[in-house]
């Protein structure tokens, strides 16, 4: 398998001897892993970075996990978040679900176990994506887009859009008034997230803009660092 089709998963785990052990696992197992040795050094690397799923240890030094999927969940609502704890109380359990947790793994666990959890987590995004990206008609404020056709219409005027145009502004549809991750779009259309398929994609939304501007609620912001956001104001 391509690496580029291996699952991202971030791991966040303080114990070093633990996270080496579950990071090799994980590699062995077609993963690609990135290790994060406390909750500050892990928020920085999902804010920097596109994964599939994170799985977060709970008890870290700096920041603990059920605060650090709290932050996650502020730029990022879809990412699956798996806890690994050495506690088993059920206080602890609800608190991990408040916090956006997707699974809950107890300490000690087997790594088969976490395998087959995250083959599942993986499983269910996976199907999620697929319906929502069935979806061809959007309303963007006062146009219309039908994707399978590439046509943007605003009242009388039509316009025929690329066959890349009307995949990245699909993308933007579909993740209407969030943020679009670059990566993610980059690796979806262009299947490589390069340095110069980024400046392709910048021309593509500027003139994603352009097709845009004649309705002044409608903008397509730069979230620095992140990605892109179809904003439609009320």
């Amino acid at each position: 398998m391509k690496n580029e089709m291996k699952p991202r998963v971030l791991l966040v785990e303080d114990d070093p001897n633990l996270g080496s052990l579950l990071q090799d696992f994980l590699e062995a197992k077609n993963f690609e892993s990135v290790l994060a040795t406390n909750g500050k050094d892990g928020l920085q690397k999902v804010k920097n970075a596109v994964f599939d799923v994170c799985v977060l240890d709970v008890m870290m030094p700096l920041m603990d996990g059920f605060t650090l999927a709290r932050e996650i969940r502020k730029f990022n609502e879809e990412i699956p978040i798996m806890f690994l704890t050495a506690k088993s109380m059920k206080e602890d359990t609800l608190e991990g679900f408040k916090s956006g947790a997707d699974d809950y793994l107890t300490k000690p666990f087997s790594t088969e176990e976490l395998l087959l959890r995250l083959q599942a987590i993986l499983k269910r995004t996976r199907n999620k994506t697929l319906t929502n990206s069935n979806q061809d008609i959007f309303t963007i404020g006062s146009y219309s887009f039908d994707a399978q056709t590439q046509e943007l219409n605003h009242g009388e005027e039509k316009q025929r859009l690329t066959t890349r145009e009307s995949q990245l502004l699909k993308l933007l549809a579909m993740n209407l008034n969030q943020i679009m991750d670059r990566s993610f779009a980059l690796k979806t259309i262009w299947h490589d997230d390069n340095y110069f398929n980024g400046r392709s994609m910048d021309v593509y939304i500027a003139k994603l803009r352009k097709y845009l501007k004649h309705d002044d609620r409608i903008e397509i912001i730069n979230v620095h660092g992140k990605g892109f956001k179809l904003l439609v104001k009320d």
